[in-house]
């Protein structure tokens, strides 16, 4: 019998568990549960704050107290909404109570990281991230998170309406409102799309 040729990888993974049953076994004391969920996330958790409040350590603050309340209030998740919707519901909420407690705009002078996967397309891809980010400063903050959450993160009208409480209608009006906003400031966008 030969010797393998690369070192062995480990337990092969188990079958991708659904969002609610890792919730249910978070509640039945799995460790690891509620760690995956938070991976599974947090990308797309975690751009939603970035783009909400426009600063990185006011997201990073925000995120860290959405999953710590999330995992706290895991047992009250009643699921009449998809986990996924009860979390972008919390982070949401979240953002919403630092801008009001503020009762100022974010900070403009904060960038998001910029992508160096591909050399050649960074300054045009950082130019437009800024220009984008720039723009969705400028729209009060109900349509900015409306705005953020169906265009720039691709959420259905009614899941939107789900994380925010608010019926599928006003998220429309608030994103039509808010489209009407940016569409001065990045219609050049639009016109350069291949």
């Amino acid at each position: 019998m030969s010797a393998p040729t690369s070192p062995p990888r480990g337990p092969a993974p188990g079958p991708v568990r659904a969002d609610q049953e890792l919730l249910d076994a978070h509640l039945a004391g799995e460790r690891a549960a509620f760690d995956e969920l938070v991976r599974r996330h947090g990308d797309r958790l975690w751009s939603v704050a970035l783009r909400i409040l426009r600063d990185p350590e006011d997201a990073k603050d925000v995120l860290q107290e959405a999953v710590v309340s999330a995992y706290r209030g895991a047992a009250r998740f009643r699921g009449d909404a998809s986990v996924s919707t009860w979390l972008h519901r919390i982070v949401v909420n979240k953002c919403l109570d630092l801008v009001r407690s503020r009762r100022v705009r974010p900070p403009a002078a904060a960038r998001p990281a910029a992508d160096l996967a591909d050399p050649r397309d960074l300054a045009a891809g950082l130019v437009t991230r800024i220009t984008v980010t720039d723009a969705l400063a400028l729209l009060p903050v109900e349509q900015r998170v409306a705005v953020v959450l169906v265009d720039v993160q691709g959420c259905p009208v009614a899941e939107a309406a789900e994380i925010l409480g608010i019926p599928a209608g006003t998220v429309k009006s608030r994103c039509a409102r808010g489209r009407r906003r940016l569409a001065p400031i990045l219609g050049h966008l639009w016109e350069e799309a291949p």
